[in-house]
């Protein structure tokens, strides 16, 4: 938040705002409303309530033309009724004037006068052009847009949210900006569905003058005639000019307050104030102005025109134009001049090549088409993007990730991309910088959403990419919509996670056993480095990570292999020995929202099968059997998670803890990305619910 901010809420925070007591003048000004429809209003004070009435009009109107969000002004469609019923009672205090006393004051009657000036035909004509373009043209494309806008964006909401949703799990942004960003778009959407209703007040603002307006003229003249003598002449004199300085004096606030409400629905989308927008845009485009100075010339020169106006235009028009081709070309040599100086203070890198032979842990190459998305000067934000990332594994995985280097690589596609552990290719992928990509978690893609075919390179899902003008409406039809960027950086978070075994080395775990160290040395100097070694310590945090299991609980880590290492120095029995310790965190991963544990159950023969072919070998034990079974196995579980899965349900295989392990490294080698748990890794106290069940004769 900026400085200004800050003080500005820290002023607001201390209710010293103008008087302290806005909240009771907001309410006492409500009530002096109501007050002045019941109690006759003395003249002058209806001159005051009317400039005020005009007054607060004009600053509703150049507060949205400063605004550069429609968030600031969410207040706006209270600020609608609020200035309708103020004109309701003026407009019922003013008629009570005209109607008793054929007087309502000096700005009714200036206004009036000014307007009608001696010709009542065109003071009324000049009522009802205000009133036609406020009621028709205005207010009703003002509702109109509101309307779209407020459906439309209700309709996106869900998209934008998954949006959110899927920064947040990226680790580009984290819990607090996540909860920001919500409550900001649920803003949005109430603030349209606001200012579709607050429009209907304006259209019967617009309404209700008309029949005030009637009613003043019809009235008066009868009244004038039949009550106070006068004339017809006499009457339709009086009475025409405070109806129409009447109805002015309501309409042009009302207006104004029109307008206010269709430049803040149209501009829904702005960045800046209207005057900055506007002036920004209009005049991007010197050559345009040029064209139009050359034409504005020529309709000059055709006979019958008059030339006067139109060359004073074409002459203003060509000078402006003059001036912004020189400002533009100004602008494009500093450019080139900062480039040269940039490129001049670069130095020749020495002819040292140690460099090359050095094999970076993890890294990321891009294509020369994505160089751009490294560039903050252009609003780039891919290293900060991958900082967060880190970050976010961190959070999840509780071990410490080396920095990521990012290089371009000209051998790759303009648009590819790849990541690379250990000097060798672990996954890439393609991504288009300015387009976004639009993809459906849940289901397919709408047909009506055009734009570049491509699969989602993280999860393999059918995506398109689309423009920027497009991703609204793919919002609105219930699609996720990322940029190029997070694209990227979902695919790298799931890298790493599914490699953290291997980013883990022995210098990351000796840092990690020395921050424990800091706090709980007895732990440390109990286990290492008399009992287990170094780098039997990263193989057993190795093999949690391998089944993504996070490291941030090091103190019951520790104190579990401190037990069962004085029993056995076999890697597998410790690290199984260290899951049901961890039994809280492993559950937790696991359990739905309703606190359940969906699992899938083997038949107890085939788990003695399992249990009584497993061998023990260097890389581990795994089940040996005939390959027709183990096959028949395999595709077995496999049916029954994806008919699960398609049932919204994602289940765990509960076994023994005899072959837990062996098991899972059996469907690791067929690619089969199932959790499988013990019985000891389950807390008691969650209700297990069993999904399915895998026979002997599963095929």
């Amino acid at each position: 938040m900026a400085v200004t901010d800050q003080k500005w809420m820290n002023f607001k925070s201390t209710g010293k705002l103008i008087t302290g007591n806005t909240d009771i003048l907001a309410a006492v000004a409500f009530i002096l409303m109501v007050v002045i429809i019941i109690i006759p209003v003395n003249k002058w004070i209806l001159d005051m309530l009317l400039t005020l009435n005009i007054a607060f009009a004009l600053v509703v109107l150049l507060v949205t033309l400063f605004a550069s969000d429609t968030r600031e002004l969410n207040i706006f469609p209270s600020v609608l009724l609020t200035a309708t019923l103020f004109r309701l009672a003026l407009n019922i205090s003013s008629t009570r004037l005209i109607l008793s006393e054929a007087d309502a004051g000096s700005v009714i009657q200036a206004f009036g006068q000014f307007v009608v000036a001696g010709n009542y035909v065109v003071g009324m004509v000049v009522f009802v052009i205000i009133t036609v373009v406020q009621f028709v043209v205005i207010t009703n494309g003002a509702g109109r847009v509101a309307e779209v806008a407020a459906r439309f964006t209700l309709d996106a909401l869900p998209g934008k949210q998954m949006s959110i949703d899927a920064d947040f799990n990226a680790g580009l942004i984290d819990e607090d900006t996540a909860r920001t960003k919500r409550k900001e778009l649920q803003k949005e959407a109430d603030f349209y569905g606001s200012m579709d209703g607050a429009s209907k007040f304006v259209r019967g603002d617009a309404i209700a003058g008309i029949v005030i307006v009637l009613i003043n003229l019809v009235g008066g003249l009868g009244i004038g005639v039949f009550q106070l003598g006068m004339n017809v002449e006499e009457a339709a004199s009086v009475f025409t000019i405070l109806t129409v300085g009447d109805g002015l004096v309501a309409q042009v606030p009302a207006l104004l307050i029109s307008t206010s409400a269709g430049m803040l629905v149209t501009r829904s989308t702005a960045e800046a104030s209207f005057g900055e927008e506007m002036t920004a845009q209009l005049v991007a485009f010197p050559k345009v102005i040029m064209l139009t100075a050359v034409l504005l010339f020529f309709l000059g020169v055709v006979p019958g025109m008059p030339p006067l106006p139109f060359f004073l235009l074409a002459a203003a028009g060509g000078a402006l134009s003059f001036v912004l081709f020189r400002e533009k070309r100004q602008v494009v040599e500093e450019a080139r001049m900062e480039a040269e100086q940039e490129a001049e203070t670069l130095q020749p890198e020495p002819d040292d090549f140690s460099s090359i032979l050095k094999v970076e842990l993890m890294e990321v190459e891009i294509g020369y088409n994505l160089v751009e998305l490294t560039n903050e000067s252009r609003g780039g934000n891919l290293l900060d993007r991958i900082t967060a990332a880190r970050k976010k594994a961190v959070n999840e995985l509780g071990i410490i990730i080396q920095p990521i280097r990012v290089r371009d690589n000209l051998q790759l596609g303009p648009f590819d991309y790849r990541f690379k552990l250990k000097g060798n290719e672990i996954a890439r992928g393609q991504v288009r910088p300015g387009l976004h990509m639009a993809l459906n978690p849940e289901g397919e893609l709408p047909m009506e959403l055009e734009g570049i075919e491509t699969k989602e390179p993280t999860f393999n899902l059918p995506a398109v990419w689309i423009s920027d003008e497009a991703r609204f409406k793919a919002e609105a039809m219930g699609c996720t919509v990322v940029d190029a960027s997070t694209v990227m950086i979902t695919h790298l978070t799931e890298a790493i996670k599914s490699n953290a075994h291997e980013l883990l080395g022995r210098q990351a775990v000796k840092e990690m056993i020395e921050s424990l160290r800091e706090v709980n040395p007895a732990v440390v100097e109990e286990l290492t480095p008399e009992v287990l070694s170094l780098g039997e310590v990263q193989k057993v945090m190795q093999n949690l990570l391998r089944e993504k299991v996070p490291l941030h609980d090091l103190v019951t880590m520790m104190e579990e292999l401190s037990d069962q290492a004085r029993v056995t120095k076999d890697i597998d029995s410790l690290t199984e020995s260290v899951r049901q310790a961890l039994r809280r965190t492993i559950t937790n991963q696991y359990v739905n929202d309703e606190g359940k544990l969906d699992v899938v159950t083997i038949d107890p023969k085939l788990e003695k099968m399992i249990s009584g072919s497993i061998q023990t070998t260097r890389q581990g034990s795994f089940p040996v059997m005939e390959p027709q079974i183990t096959q028949n196995l395999v595709d077995g579980i496999g049916r029954v998670v994806d008919s699960l899965a398609q049932k919204g349900i994602s289940p765990v295989i509960l076994t023994s803890p005899a072959i837990r392990l062996p098991l899972k490294r059996l469907l690791d080698r067929f690619h089969l990305p199932v959790a499988v748990l013990s019985i000891n890794e389950i807390l008691p106290q969650v209700k297990v619910e069993a999904a399915g069940v895998i026979k002997e004769n599963e095929n």
